[in-house]
């Protein structure tokens, strides 16, 4: 069994940074990466961020590209999702998810493992 816990969310204001963390804890023997997702009050949760395994691909929602940067630590099993310049659209719940087989990521319907969010408040 596999869990993931986010943590390091916050209320900010406009303009500030923040960095999310998201600790694994169980092995997965084969796993194709981890992905960033944020919900808001009355939508549907949307693609951020995400990481393969070998750390070489990433890719970003337009949204937050050039402000968000995902990393991962492959020693202490922990995925980083450091947001500069945020802005309060940016307000959610984020929440960090592994796929075990390469798919459509920027799809949250094709993860497997999930962590309970992390809540992100950017006032004006």
């Amino acid at each position: 069994q596999v869990q993931l816990v986010e943590s390091g969310g916050r209320l900010v204001q406009a303009g500030d940074s923040l960095r999310l963390s998201c600790v694994a804890s169980g092995r997965i023997l084969n796993w194709d990466g981890v992905g960033w997702f944020r919900r808001a009050l009355g939508k549907e949760r949307e693609f951020v961020a995400f990481i393969d395994k070998s750390d070489v691909s990433t890719n970003y929602a337009d949204s937050v590209k050039g402000r968000f940067t995902i990393s991962r630590d492959r020693g202490k099993d922990t995925v980083h999702l450091i947001m500069n310049s945020l802005k309060p659209e940016d307000t959610a719940v984020y929440y960090c998810a592994v796929n075990l087989k390469p798919t459509m990521f920027r799809d949250p319907r094709v993860y497997d493992f999930w962590g309970q969010g992390t809540q992100v408040t950017v006032s004006s």
